[in-house]
């Protein structure tokens, strides 16, 4: 009984003391890095913008379906209804934004879909091999941006660069991450290392 007793009391001073160590290597920045959180899906949440392709599907309505562009002045002009607003509007919004004005006299319960077709692109400039503008791929991070302007020059700042986001008014100094993502229309810039 005694060593029982004894056997079931080291067992749970065992778990008193693991416990907490646990937690702590979990919560840590050490061996258990806590991953922060994403942004949402893009096309979720993305924006549209002037300049970009977007493909509007209206079910059981072929007439009404295709590849359509956002104008320079963030209009979509669509068949029957005309210019419908669309610069700053996410897809879903805009494809609820059609419905409604389908709804208004022209088709019976309409279900529109919208998606992004093609995004604004992405410009790479500075010390890269090949400089200039490439066009934006979901889920892109910088270090991939970066291999399609062909990687680094000889004289390129390598553990930072410069990122202005499209709806941002200045370039921010980033440490260079693996994952760090991008958005359509950012700009990243490769500084010249000076030693």
């Amino acid at each position: 009984m005694k060593r029982r007793f004894l056997h079931m009391a080291f067992k749970n001073i065992g778990i008193i003391i693991v416990a907490p160590l646990l937690v702590a290597g979990c919560t840590s920045s050490g061996a258990f890095p806590v991953e922060t959180a994403e942004q949402p899906d893009i096309d979720v949440s993305y924006p549209l913008r002037a300049g970009e392709t977007i493909q509007v599907v209206t079910y059981g309505e072929e007439t009404l379906t295709g590849e359509f562009n956002i104008g320079a002045n963030g209009v979509l002009s669509f068949p029957l209804v005309g210019d419908i607003k669309a610069a700053g509007l996410t897809p879903a919004a805009l494809g609820k934004s059609i419905a409604a004005a389908l709804a208004d006299g022209y088709v019976l319960n309409p279900q529109v879909n919208v998606e992004v077709k093609n995004y604004r692109p992405i410009y790479i400039l500075g010390e890269v091999n090949k400089p200039g503008e490439y066009p934006y791929v979901p889920d892109m991070t910088i270090l991939a941006a970066i291999a399609k302007a062909d990687g680094f020059t000889y004289r390129a700042q390598q553990k930072q660069i410069f990122l202005k986001r499209s709806d941002q008014p200045r370039e921010v100094k980033i440490r260079l991450g693996s994952n760090t993502r991008i958005y359509p229309g950012d700009t990243i810039r490769i500084a010249e290392r000076f030693f």
